[in-house]
């Protein structure tokens, strides 16, 4: 069943290469947003286990029982608080072979329902610390759509494009950012695609930018003012109602090229580029 109105959170956190801290950190906030009714909150890049080229350096150090452990106790909270929860972590694969760089998606029933697995990975990632994935993501949380993706993904607009199309009411982006101009394309993104998105970022960068919401005409729904906390909003279709129900049917529609080619006119001035 849709609902009029959801309530997300948008997580902006320290990251450290302690995961028992980290995961602390986790279920606190999570407590935090379930008391304010949020219905999923969302944390940075890499949180869980720590990012690698940051709080990691060599898969080697990682604790990953540690890991395990802390996240099945996210889960169990999940469930308990009746809450989603989309957290970024490292997931390991069988060795020798690199982890993901993932965003775990938990479900208010307290089970990994998917995991995005970041697919466009830096040039250091990709030779150093990580393996790819392939698919996008999307679920559905009481009638609204989200999708994930992953930081440098930023400056790749076809994963943005297809989520559009995969019919996403709400891009929920995880990342480490290094420059501001991040910032301006997650609006840019935002606006042209026709979705809100939620930006989980690490205090480390809140230099930079902090973690925040942008609604589907590009501008802040909410957003943090530094620190550490929970930012929330209120997703509200009715409120975009011209994004939702005019900006977004008719670019697809302009997309697939029927209303030009029909008005397509046969006319010498108009071949004719080279003379007014």
């Amino acid at each position: 069943m849709t609902k009029q109105s959801l309530r997300i959170a948008v997580a902006q956190t320290t990251a450290t290469a302690d995961v028992r801290s980290n995961g602390e950190t986790v279920r606190r906030l999570m407590r935090e947003a379930g008391a304010e009714q949020a219905r999923l909150v969302q944390f940075p890049e890499g949180f869980l286990s720590g990012y690698a080229k940051e709080q990691i350096q060599d898969w080697g150090h990682v604790d990953w029982p540690a890991v395990r452990g802390e996240l099945e106790q996210i889960i169990a909270l999940a469930a308990e608080l009746r809450i989603w929860v989309v957290l970024g972590s490292a997931h390991p694969l069988t060795p020798p072979h690199r982890p993901h760089n993932s965003l775990y998606v938990i479900s208010d029933q307290g089970t990994i329902v998917d995991r995005y697995d970041k697919r466009f990975c830096s040039h250091t990632e990709i030779t150093t610390f990580y393996s790819p994935g392939f698919e996008p993501v999307v679920f559905d949380v009481d009638g609204y759509r989200f999708g994930c993706a992953i930081c440098v993904e930023i400056n790749f607009p076809d994963l943005f494009t297809q989520y559009g199309e995969l019919g996403v009411d709400c891009l929920l982006l995880s990342a480490y950012p290094v420059d501001e101009v991040f910032e301006a394309k997650a609006r840019a993104y935002a606006s042209i695609n026709t979705y809100w998105t939620g930006m989980a970022l690490p205090s480390q960068t809140s230099h930079l930018m902090n973690s925040g919401v942008i609604g589907p005409d590009g501008r802040y729904v909410a957003q943090l003012d530094g620190g550490e906390g929970l930012v929330y909003a209120d997703l509200e279709r009715s409120a975009y109602s011209v994004w939702f129900d005019k900006a977004r049917p008719w670019r697809r529609t302009a997309l697939l090229g029927d209303i030009y080619r029909s008005r397509r006119v046969d006319d010498p001035r108009s071949e004719d580029r080279t003379c007014f």
